[in-house]
């Protein structure tokens, strides 16, 4: 890998212009399924450069632009792999180029588990385009038919006689071809894949991550820069009331104080408001926020506390307001059941702590908004920046960093919003950080659940009714002040319950929301899974029955389920079924692959136990076994995850493996360790010591297989979650006969 670089909108444009000397190809991805007909004459006009991803130039190196945000996950070595591929390009000889905020790029939008999934079908077939057009071009010089050329390490072959010319030395004459109709393209079989699905490419940011030489979000640093943090309200849309600026402007480095405007509700990606303190370094802007003694009106929130609001969720579940999905008829066949099976499960409001908090700098000089940020959404940041500084979109230049960690929090720019009404206001550059403590007590949150599942078993033991009500507060709350029903979040895990029973019943229950909710990783799949794997392995124990076996049972016959059949509105991550179906053969395919990794079966060490859990998510199909063993003092130890993982064709096999290892840590920490407590609306946890995450030495090892297909590729990046905390729980109970249904497991003493 040549090299990697950050460049500005306009750095970028004026890199490709240079005239005949390049090579670009837009691609339309806005449909993400097109490419645009033709190319520029030149490159001297500007109608394809907004859309550009790929540029050759005539020094033979090939630039790739990464739109997608890299944050731990491989993006930036995944995107150029697809690319690189396509084209037959030399993985020595190529420019990574990180893009900027642009509509043009289609989403940018770095969450969902989407970026290979929604875009390995366009960038195929923007390299795919590039080796054609320069095939053509070397075939035409060579008079020879273009059949008989390939493409390889930025060269054309003519394969019969040998010779060869660079992509640069072609660049010229394929510049001024017309690009091939999407029709006309001819893609690489998968035998002919030299990097889609090899383990054998070494992470892009790597070895500079490691070594400290990339620029993350906190890295950021310009030419009189000042430094701002800000005291934000301890309850959501509370006022300032009063501050004392003349101690804050006391501390050394301080050099400004700025009240922002008070959060109006809806929250959205507005900030919060409060008082920022500027300064001349981080720890003077840290020392004058202490030194505020802010003091603030009165909020609705305060009501928030979080035993009493527990307590409103398990009513929220008692009195349903909303039937999600309907089969059959549930209570006649929990009034005819032999066995009623009756559960309820609670998952705590969580965060999502990335290593890296928050941050963003902004400068704001001639009009123009230069903005460098630890970003999930350049694009959001763009326009949410736009519309609460009034600065025109295409003003605003939205740089993204790499990011510590992001895991969704990211994907909310109120902390770049922040940064640019600063430097709006100070006409100076401006970094704004976010402490651990900003990020745990201000930040958007996983909602707080309660589930109460009830199941029916018949005559012949068959399970014949379930029955799953949920009350959580919704995401819609952040974006619509009073919605207290959940949305889309019921497609994760609730409504697409696939086990193959006769009668079903599906329904939500209001949960007023008094925080910013968001998503996490996985999303509601984390609390949905919980309760619906967790009370599967429940079944098999009443009907004492082995746990893996069961599972499979009750998973039935190979089948594509249509849950519109059962009067569910079911979202399937914003794909079709008929790209993505709902597949019960592959769900019992990982079954099958995780249990024989763990051999399943064998006979156990005493106090030791295996639990099996399995969840589709992100169109992607995982299981997992979990070993754990109980020592004398009654403490858990986890020492095994064993994780099959079908997410159809794997582009990127090393950055798989990796986000399933990550995945049974992120897990892992929210079994045992993590929660947040509100009283009187102020989040109680304010660092690692009160919101606890798991260390190194709990940490098991991880074993991953990923189940060879010819699929369309499914997510990777959350899907490796929502299996393992019921995975933890159905073993445990194996090894000690005491079941949790409540998170996290620390409240037990058990850890």
């Amino acid at each position: 890998m040549k090299k990697i670089e950050n460049v500005s909108r306009r750095g970028f444009l004026k890199k490709l212009g240079i005239s005949s000397t390049a090579l670009v190809l837009g691609v339309q991805l806005p449909s993400m399924l097109t490419i645009p007909k033709a190319l520029a004459g030149s490159l001297a006009t500007d109608k394809f450069a907004p859309n550009v991803y790929v540029q050759i130039g005539t020094d033979n190196i090939v630039s790739i632009v990464v739109h997608r945000s890299e944050m731990g996950q491989g993006i930036r070595t995944s995107i150029p792999m697809i690319v690189a591929d396509e084209l037959g390009a030399d993985w020595e000889k190529i420019d990574i180029v990180q893009g900027l905020g642009d509509k043009k790029y289609g989403s940018q939008n770095t969450d969902g588990s989407r970026s290979v999934r929604r875009f390995y079908q366009p960038l195929r077939e923007a390299g795919a385009s590039a080796r054609m057009m320069l095939q053509q071009a070397a075939a035409n010089r060579w008079h020879v038919d273009v059949s008989e050329t390939k493409a390889d390490n930025n060269f054309i072959i003519h394969e019969t006689s040998g010779r060869q010319l660079s992509f640069g030395s072609l660049v010229p004459a394929a510049s001024k071809m017309a690009l091939p109709e999407a029709s006309a393209l001819i893609l690489k079989a998968k035998q002919d894949f030299k990097f889609i699905g090899k383990s054998d490419v070494a992470l892009v940011d790597g070895e500079k991550i490691a070594t400290g030489a990339t620029v993350f979000g906190f890295d950021v640093e310009l030419d009189n820069m000042q430094y701002a943090v800000i005291a934000r309200p301890p309850v959501l849309a509370a006022k300032v009331k009063s501050f004392n600026a003349d101690a804050a402007k006391a501390i050394n480095g301080v050099v400004d104080i700025v009240q922002l405007a008070d959060l109006e509700e809806p929250a959205v990606f507005k900030p919060l408001g409060g008082v920022a303190v500027i300064a001349t370094n981080t720890w003077a802007a840290i020392k004058g926020r202490e030194a505020l003694d802010v003091q603030w009106h009165e909020s609705e929130h305060q009501v928030y506390n979080s035993d009493t609001y527990k307590e409103a969720l398990a009513k929220g579940c008692d009195n349903p307001a909303k039937v999600l999905r309907s089969k059959g008829d549930v209570a006649k066949a929990l009034s005819d059941a032999k066995q009623v099976l009756k559960a309820s499960y609670y998952v705590p409001e969580l965060i999502h702590v990335p290593m890296e908090p928050p941050a963003a700098t902004a400068h704001y000089h001639d009009g123009i908004f230069d903005i460098w940020a630890c970003t999930q959404t350049p694009q959001s940041a763009q326009g949410t920046v736009a519309q609460i500084t009034g600065v025109a979109a295409e003003n605003i230049n939205v740089n993204v960093t790499l990011l510590g960690g992001g895991f969704g929090r990211k994907s909310k720019p109120d902390f770049v919003v922040e940064a640019a009404i600063l430097s709006k206001q100070l006409n100076v550059p401006i970094k704004v950080l976010w402490t651990r403590e900003d990020e745990i007590r201000n930040g958007y949150y996983h909602a707080a659940s309660y589930q109460k599942l009830a199941a029916g078993i018949d005559e012949r033991g068959q399970v014949s009714a379930w029955q799953h009500h949920v009350a959580e507060p919704p995401i819609g709350a952040t974006f619509s002040k009073g919605a207290d029903l959940i949305g889309s979040e019921a497609s994760l895990g609730l409504i697409d319950m696939p086990y193959d029973i006769a009668n079903v019943r599906c329904a939500i229950g209001k949960a007023p929301a008094h925080t910013r909710i968001g998503w996490m990783r996985s999303v509601t799949n984390i609390n949905h899974a919980f309760a619906v794997c967790s009370f599967a392995d429940e079944l098999a124990n009443a009907k004492h029955q082995d746990s893996k076996a069961h599972l499979l049972t009750l998973i039935g016959k190979d089948r594509k389920i249509d849950f519109s059949t059962e009067n569910a509105e079911y979202s399937n991550y914003g794909e079709t079924l008929d790209k993505f179906p709902v597949e019960t053969a592959r769900m019992k395919a990982v079954i099958e692959k995780a249990s024989d990794m763990a051999k399943w079966g064998r006979k156990l060490p005493k106090g030791h136990g295996l639990g099996i859990a399995m969840h589709r998510s992100f169109v992607s199909y995982v299981a997992c076994v979990v070993e754990v063993s109980e020592n004398s003092d009654g403490k858990i130890k986890v020492h095994d995850v064993w994780m099959a993982v079908d997410c159809g064709l794997a582009v990127n096999p090393e950055r798989i493996r990796s986000q399933m290892e990550g995945a049974a840590i992120f897990g892992l920490s929210l079994t045992f360790f993590s929660e947040l407590t509100a009283n009187n609306g102020v989040i109680e946890q304010s660092n690692f010591d009160g919101y606890q995450i798991a260390r190194y030495s709990d940490a098991p090892t991880t074993h991953v297989e990923i189940i060879a297909s010819d699929a369309a590729p499914g997510g990777v990046g959350e899907p490796g979650v929502p299996p393992i905390a019921p995975a933890i729980c159905n073993a445990i109970f194996n090894a000690t006969g005491k079941r949790y249904r409540e998170l996290p497991l620390k409240q037990y003493g058990i850890v």
